[in-house]
């Protein structure tokens, strides 16, 4: 009747793996995950994910994100590009660029860099990058 799992929480399906980067760890070099991805911790390195990208209060991005969705509560200093949602939450720190389908900020959450949204957000920054290279 009614669903338990919060906004931030994993996918619990069997088809789904998790991944969970836990608060104290480091790890330096690129990350990818086909499943949900949660980073605790710290990730100096760029992160692409096939489902939800979440990195919690403490943890820390040096890199750029590329995937379906994300939750922000940490820092990322690097470009976001996120095909569905991406919500910026609480006491968020975002800088460098974001390229998403729809975008969520609580007004706490700050963010400096360029924007740009909408449902074809792929097909419009390739259309940006070959028209600036004409």
């Amino acid at each position: 009747m009614f669903n338990s799992k919060s906004k931030s929480s994993f996918d619990e399906t069997p088809n789904h793996a998790n991944t969970l980067i836990g608060a104290g760890t480091i790890i330096t070099g690129d990350l990818e995950s086909n499943g949900d991805i949660r980073i605790d911790g710290t990730l100096k390195g760029n992160l692409t994910g096939k489902a939800k990208i979440i990195i919690g209060a403490d943890g820390l991005v040096e890199g750029n994100i590329n995937g379906l969705q994300a939750d922000i509560m940490g820092k990322v200093t690097g470009n976001i590009k996120v095909k569905e949602l991406l919500y910026l939450h609480g006491s968020t720190q975002v800088n460098g660029d974001i390229c998403a389908g729809k975008l969520q900020v609580e007004p706490t959450a700050v963010f400096n860099g360029n924007c740009i949204m909408g449902t074809n957000v792929v097909e419009l920054k390739k259309d940006l990058a070959t028209a600036v290279n004409l």
